[in-house]
C-alpha cells in the first residue's frame, strides 16, 4: 500500500501534525509494508500558479499536456496522487478555512483536461477514488451545538477533491485547541482517532503484496 501523506501547519508540533502521524501510524499498524511519500507543504511550499500555467491550460493542447513545462510540477503532484492507496491531510483551519500553502497544492491538482472532465451537467472527476483522511486541528468550535465560527474548510474539501474523483473522505477534527493544555489535546487526539475508519480501505484494490490486517 501506498500512502501519501502530507502536512501543510507552520508549526513542527502543531495538533495537525501530530494528528496526521497518529493517522499514518494506525495506517501502517494493518499495513506495515506500506511506502510512505511525505509532502510538506511549509518545509518545501509549492509557488502559486504562474501565467505560463494559465496559458498551457488556456489551449485545448495544453488541457491535455503532461510533458509542457509550465505543467511539469502538476504533473507531478498528480501523479503523486495516483500511485497513493491512501490520502492523509494534516491542515489547521486558518480563517474559517483552508492555509494558503494547501490551496497551492489543490490548484495544481484541479486540472480540466487531466483530472477533471467539464460535460453539460457539471465536473466529472477523471481520478481514481480511494481513501482520504483530514486531520483538521482547529482553535476555536466549528461543529456541533458549540460551534462558534463558520466552516468554510469541509465543504471546500468536499467539493474540491470530489471533482476531481475522490470522494471517500473522513474528516478528524481536533476543536478548541487554543484552550487545550498538552494533556487534554493527548486526549482530544484520542478521542478523534477513536472515529477514523479503517475498514473502508478494504474497499479499494491494494497492490500485490499489501497486507490489511483486522482493524
Amino acid at each position: 500500500m501506498n500512502i501519501l501523506h502530507i502536512d501543510c501547519s507552520p508549526r513542527p508540533d502543531s495538533h495537525s501534525r501530530q494528528l496526521s502521524a497518529s493517522i499514518v501510524e494506525k495506517l501502517l499498524a494493518v499495513a506495515p509494508d506500506a511506502t510512505i511519500i511525505r509532502r510538506d507543504l511549509v518545509a518545501d511550499p509549492l509557488p502559486h500558479t504562474t501565467s505560463d500555467y494559465a496559458a498551457a491550460l488556456s489551449s485545448a493542447a495544453g488541457m491535455l499536456a503532461a510533458s509542457s513545462d509550465a505543467l511539469e510540477l502538476s504533473e507531478r503532484l498528480i501523479r503523486e496522487v495516483e500511485v497513493a492507496d491512501v490520502v492523509v491531510v494534516g491542515t489547521p483551519m486558518n480563517n474559517f478555512t483552508v492555509p494558503s500553502v494547501l490551496k497551492a497544492w489543490i490548484d495544481q491538482l484541479l486540472r480540466v483536461g487531466r483530472t477533471i472532465k467539464p460535460t453539460p451537467e457539471g465536473k466529472v472527476g477523471m481520478l481514481r477514488d480511494r481513501p482520504v483522511y483530514f486531520g483538521i486541528a482547529s482553535g476555536s468550535v466549528f461543529t456541533g451545538e458549540r460551534a462558534n465560527q463558520p466552516d468554510f474548510l469541509t465543504p471546500y474539501l468536499t467539493l474540491a477533491f470530489g471533482c476531481v474523483g475522490l470522494k471517500t473522505l473522513q474528516f478528524l477534527p481536533i476543536q478548541a485547541t487554543a484552550f487545550l493544555d498538552p494533556e487534554q489535546a493527548a486526549a482530544a487526539r484520542k478521542t478523534t482517532l477513536a472515529a477514523l475508519d479503517l475498514t473502508v480501505i478494504r474497499e479499494f484494490r491494494l497492490p500485490t503484496g499489501a497486507r490489511l490486517g483486522a482493524r
